[in-house]
């Protein structure tokens, strides 16, 4: 440990917590504290081995090109959410200089121990979150915990958000990075950590991409070694999903059943068993609550006594203990308190009445519930996209124009709270964000629970491209981001996996906009490239 803390570059792991956090501001003040230290501006861009990937510079010509050719300039609401959006793509821009120079000026050993340090952090703030559950509910296992409402049980996994403090799948994303990272490296301690926050972060969805990448790598190119810790790591998610979270099994089996056999299935969680009010810590509990609990403990005294007192009268004439047992009336299983609330959070009721507001441009979001067969979210926000392209060919080129139809900067100029906040007076909703993406999400997302899901949302980074950068911007993005990584295919152990899942999770959400796990990929990406490039000879 020791040796660890002091072979840490501590100003850029700094940087690296501080630039994750969620909040807009904190990242500001990351980049502005690390341009500070290190006041480089030389970007190296170029259009033969440039320094940096041309995707970036690129994406931001084919958002000017649109907003002149389609003369979005003269719309003062609209420029506001373009230079916003600028903004987000300059932020990648100085984010990845940063990442370059310290893999480039760093000794390996010193890298590679200040990223084990992030995964360090990362995993103590999550053991954090779910410790702090534990003492609020005074049980051990939240995953099955269905009091107060149910706030956890399903949703326990929401709350371990890491050192990032954003939503629990960035967490889920970080502890997958780092399965792959350490199981490559063969550290496999720090392999354990991760795999043990990735459990508790519960995304089935990353999940299932990661044991994906490694069921490929297990076939492809591993050692013995490798395989086994493999196998431990898919014995640790059965043993989570069947032992720790057997709803989260439940849940994934009616999801199934309902979007492949179009069977009519309640998505109400299943009841567990009734959590005893003796175990219940007193926080949670109403004052007749409390006063409940004295009494049964005054009753659990009682019996005690009493059975005590019966074995001594028959001591030659054993008994069943427990025959005398006094208990206070219990409420069934299937009272309020033991399910979740069925009325809507002020989230909710934002976006019902939005619905309310724009009924003729709200196809999906007007229909009534429906017990037909659900498809998800992602396939029809696809289709949308192909179907709006098809039906406006002078965009497929180079897209809707940013903002317009499918980014976290659409969402954020809606003012819906959706994506962060956003000046009131300046919003700004495109009809084709309005009735395609938007009505999506909020079909899904302003009903019950149980439909508020990854698969349901319309967030892609692939959506985003094809929508608001055309043709151009996808084809952009394979040749001059995942090519330029790809160049160095020689010089990437871990990296091709991880490069392999990252372009699974870029089917989640908006990535590049999050300002997060994308910086950490491209750190672990050049990181492999540059511990390798110094032990093979490079091709000349």
């Amino acid at each position: 440990m020791r040796a660890l803390v002091k072979g840490i570059n501590w100003p850029w792991l700094v940087f690296l917590l501080l630039f994750l956090n969620v909040k807009l501001v904190v990242k500001l003040f990351a980049l502005v504290l690390i341009y500070f230290i290190r006041p480089d501006f030389k970007f190296g861009f170029k259009l033969k081995n440039s320094r940096l990937p041309l995707f970036y510079p690129g994406i931001i010509i084919i958002a000017v090109i649109n907003w002149v050719i389609f003369r979005y300039f003269f719309s003062a609401h609209y420029n506001i959410a373009f230079f916003t959006g600028l903004i987000f793509w300059l932020i990648c821009i100085l984010a990845i200089h940063q990442v370059k120079l310290f893999a480039d000026t760093t000794a390996p050993l010193i890298l590679h121990r200040t990223i084990t340090a992030f995964f360090i952090i990362n995993a103590l703030v999550s053991f954090g979150n779910i410790l702090l559950i534990i003492l609020k509910i005074g049980e051990i296992n939240p995953y099955t915990y269905q009091g107060n409402f149910q706030q956890y049980f399903l949703n326990t996994g929401d709350y371990i958000k890491g050192i990032t403090f954003d939503v629990s799948i960035t967490n889920a994303v970080i502890a997958a990075s780092g399965v792959i990272y350490f199981l490559f490296r063969q550290n496999f301690k720090m392999l354990l950590i991760c795999m043990l926050v990735l459990l508790l972060a519960a995304s089935n969805t990353i999940n299932l991409m990661l044991f994906g990448v490694l069921i490929l790598a297990f076939i492809i190119k591993s050692t013995k070694v490798q395989k086994s810790m493999m196998v431990v790591c898919l014995l640790m998610l059965i043993i989570f999903m069947v032992k720790i979270s057997p709803q989260n099994m439940y849940y994934i089996d009616k999801m199934y059943n309902k979007m492949v056999f179009n069977k009519n299935v309640s998505f109400d969680p299943v009841p567990v068993k009734e959590v005893r009010i003796t175990n219940m810590p007193d926080s949670i509990l109403t004052p007749l609550q409390r006063q409940q609990k004295i009494a049964q403990f005054y009753l659990d005294t009682l019996s005690i006594k009493l059975e005590a007192e019966y074995r001594a009268r028959h001591i030659n004439r054993p008994q069943p203990l427990g025959l005398i047992k006094y208990e206070l009336p219990k409420d069934s299983i299937h009272t309020a308190k033991f399910q979740p609330r069925s009325d809507t959070d002020a989230t909710q009721q934002r976006l019902i009445a939005f619905i309310a507001q724009h009924p003729q441009s709200l196809h999906l979001a007007t229909q009534p519930q429906t017990t037909k067969r659900i498809v998800p979210g992602k396939v029809i926000s696809f289709k949308q996209t192909v179907h709006f392209l098809a039906a406006n060919p002078r965009k497929i080129l180079t897209g809707d124009g940013m903002g317009n139809f499918s980014s976290k900067l659409a969402f954020k100029a809606t003012d819906l709270g959706m994506a962060g906040g956003y000046p009131a007076r300046y919003t700004f909703i495109s009809h084709d964000f309005l009735s395609n993406h938007l009505d999506v999400y909020l079909n899904f997302f302003s009903r019950r629970t149980g439909m508020h899901s990854i698969i349901n949302s319309p967030d892609s980074v692939y959506d985003q491209l094809l929508g608001e950068y055309g043709i151009a911007g996808l084809v952009l993005f394979a040749l001059c981001y995942v090519g330029y990584f790809l160049k160095q295919y020689r010089y990437l152990s871990y990296g091709l996996p991880l490069l392999l899942f990252i372009g699974c999770v870029f089917f989640t959400d908006y990535w590049f906009e999050q300002l997060s796990i994308v910086v950490l990929a491209e750190l672990l990406l050049l990181a492999d490239i540059r511990e390798n490039q110094s032990l093979k000879p490079q091709a000349i």
